[in-house]
């Protein structure tokens, strides 16, 4: 019963966040140069011809009509249509999430993986390991992704030919192909996510081992492998859990570089292609998609602090 009043606090508190982001995002659009009518009719259209246009796309509306319209719409299950090409904006945003969400989810359990295994291993052995998560951490913070990206589509694609330079196969067509358009790109996106899950899992890792619960349990002889596995991994899970989540997020931004780099249709390559063109429909639709997954992550992580610290789920 907890668990479903969070869950419902959560998603109440998220509705005026959705506002927020919408309508910051409507006002911001409209502020960059571009005009999508223009583009529409070409430099050398007459100005009724023009005017015709914008009237037609709801461009000649004040920008307040123009958000209310789409909001109403919005509350429907309606996104509007493309101004460029006309198709419905939930049918654009619906085929390219399964290549987002594949993207996302598997370089976050990579992220976890080799993290966690990383700064585990780093704090129970020290020495060359430490200076190898150092080295990692500086690395993955400080080498953009998609540069790293074109660095493993030099070698691995170009020159090793083990995996497709560009594109992406859906799961449902050949689950193996799938796996391989899938290599690089999540490798790209995760080495950041790598290298801060593993820096944290070590530091609390440590932090853990020094308290005095390990010191007793230790002196009543409970295996130094039991200690870390079934009592200081749990003990340190809290600020894990907590960056897992913030590592997600910031995967979400990474896929927008990735997707472009990898000729992959997803949201990311999407909101990119939108953005250039000014398609105000498509950018409102793709934000408010990116903003659920964020409110889905947040509660995914709250809920996750319910099961690991029942305070959390008390208050």
């Amino acid at each position: 019963m907890a668990t479903l009043r969070l869950v419902g606090r959560r998603l109440l508190s998220s509705v005026p966040l959705l506002f927020v982001v919408s309508a910051l995002t409507f006002v911001l659009v409209s502020l960059v140069p571009g005009d999508p009518a223009r583009t529409l009719v070409g430099q050398h259209a007459t100005a009724t011809q023009y005017a015709a246009v914008r009237a037609q796309l709801g461009l000649d509306r004040p920008l307040v009509s123009q958000y209310g319209h789409w909001l109403a719409g919005a509350a429907r299950g309606d996104l509007g249509a493309s101004l460029f090409s006309g198709e419905s904006v939930t049918s654009m945003l619906d085929s390219r999430l399964p290549v987002t969400l594949s993207l996302i989810l598997a370089g976050t359990l990579v992220s976890g993986v080799l993290g966690l295994g990383l700064g585990l291993l780093s704090a129970r052995r020290g020495g060359r390991l430490v200076r190898t998560v150092d080295g990692l951490a500086l690395l993955g913070l400080g080498v953009p992704a998609f540069w790293f990206a074109l660095v493993l589509i030099l070698l691995f694609a170009v020159r090793l030919r083990w995996f497709p330079v560009t594109g992406y196969v859906p799961l449902t067509e050949d689950p193996g192909q799938w796996l391989r358009s899938l290599v690089l790109p999540v490798a790209s996106l995760a080495l950041g996510g790598v290298a801060v899950i593993a820096k944290q899992t070590r530091d609390a890792v440590l932090d853990a081992m020094g308290r005095d619960f390990v010191r007793v349990m230790t002196a009543n002889g409970f295996s130094t492998r039991s200690i870390t596995y079934r009592h200081v991994l749990r003990n340190a899970a809290l600020p894990l859990v907590t960056v897992l989540g913030v590592v997600l997020v910031s995967l979400l931004a990474g896929t927008v570089f990735v997707e472009t780099v990898f000729a992959m249709p997803g949201l990311g390559g999407l909101i990119q292609q939108a953005t250039v063109e000014h398609d105000i429909p498509v950018i409102q639709g793709a934000v408010l998609y990116v903003s659920v997954l964020v409110v889905l992550v947040n509660l995914v992580v709250d809920l996750a602090y319910g099961r690991l610290d029942p305070r959390v789920r008390a208050a």
